[in-house]
Order: structure tokens, then sequence, then C-alpha cells
């Protein structure tokens, strides 16, 4: 079996993602949204997600998405082709989306919401501590991802306050983010110049934006909803 950090050469499964992950939350009651086609193919396209296959044939997945302006990272939409559950694949699923979370924004609070006690177990051995849900990103946006929930009632007559779902947290130390901060790039003076006046063709990497010295830069996209595991 491969865990891969997802590409392009995944677009061929995720019609089957999409409907295991509809037909999932629909068996539970609770959890994941369905989401558009173009949405979880923009996620595998731009490498933000993690698909493991088997003999050509997908086994599972997960994606990240972040809030508050990247203070805050989910990992979401984890799912395991029924017939390769039970044998530890989502703990491994989870252990590399968030190694990916990590290498992307290092500087981010990583967190969840789940009803399942495997998901909590993986969770803890992470490193996430249970929390309040006024710890958790309150961007509007995350929020409306539960509209899908059965439980969405009660979140709401409990104001938001908690629900079912246990929320966890991971925060990074603070040499993770003092060595995120150092890593800044710094104004132009200090970066190498050639006779044309153009910057040179390295690339610096800062707190997973990764800057082209032809002063183009690929962006993470943050303006994205579901409800996380």
């Amino acid at each position: 079996m491969e865990i891969e950090i997802s590409s392009c050469e995944h677009l061929m499964y995720v019609s089957e993602i999409q409907q295991e992950m509809y037909d999932s939350a629909q068996r539970r009651g609770t959890g994941i949204a369905k989401r558009s086609i173009e949405y979880l193919s923009k996620k595998i396209s731009e490498g933000n997600a993690v698909v493991a296959t088997e003999n050509g044939e997908w086994v599972g997945f997960c994606y990240i998405e972040t809030w508050s302006h990247g203070q805050f990272v989910a990992n979401s939409g984890l799912i395991v082709s029924p017939k390769y559950r039970n044998r530890g694949v989502a703990t491994l699923i989870k252990n590399k989306v968030f190694q990916l979370s990590r290498d992307k924004f290092p500087a981010a609070k990583v967190f969840g919401l789940t009803t399942g006690l495997a998901v909590m177990k993986i969770n803890s051995d992470l490193g996430y501590k249970p929390v309040i849900y006024s710890e958790l990103t309150q961007d509007e946006e995350f929020w409306n991802g539960c509209k899908n929930c059965v439980n969405y009632e009660i979140l709401m007559k409990k104001e938001r306050k908690n629900c079912l779902c246990t929320a966890m947290l991971f925060i990074p130390s603070n040499n993770d983010i003092k060595e995120v901060k150092n890593n800044e790039p710094q104004n132009k003076d200090n970066d190498e110049v050639n006779q044309d006046g153009l910057l040179s063709s390295g690339q610096i990497t800062s707190g997973g934006l990764h800057y082209t010295n032809n002063n183009t830069k690929k962006k993470i996209d943050e303006k994205e909803s579901n409800l996380s595991v």
C-alpha cells in the first residue's frame, strides 16, 4: 500500500472518494458533509490531500483546510474504503496528513471535531488535547459546514459552545513559531539581484509559501469549508 501526498494522477479516484464520504456520513448519521467533485479535485491537484492506494484502487483519503487566515488548520474528510478497514489505514493516513499540515503551516494550530473514539485516540497520540469550542477557529465558513450534520440543531441551541462532537486541538511549540519567524524572508535589499535588476532564480520557503525569485508566489488557498476530523 502506498500513502502519498496527492497530485493530479490521483484525480481518477475522486468520484469514488466523494461517494464513500457521503455514504459513510449517512450510515453514521453524523460527520462528513458531502463535497463537490470540483472541491475535492482542487484539493487533490494542489497537493493539499493525502491518498492511500493499493493495486490501482483507492484505499483512503484526507485533506487539509485552513481557517482564520492560516492561524488554524483542519485535517478533514478522513475516509477509508470499506474493504480496507480494520487494518490501521486511518492511523497511517492521519499521521501523513498531520505531518503535511505541520510542514506547510508550522505555526498554525491543528484542530478537529469528531464523535469517533478511534479518531480521538489517533489525535491524542499526535499531541492533540480536548478543548472547549471557543478555542477553535471562529471562522463562520467552518461552522457553516456543520449545517449538513443531523446534530446541527443541538449545536445552535447550545450557542455553538458544545455539541456531541469532541473538540481537539494541537498547539505548536514556541520554538516552532520562533523558527517560522526567523525563516521569514527579509526585505528585497537582502535578496540577490542579477545584472538586469531582477531577483535570482533560487527559492525561499517560509511558513508553507514558496517564493520564487521571479516575484511569483504560489499561495495556499485558505477559503474553504468542511467538517473536520
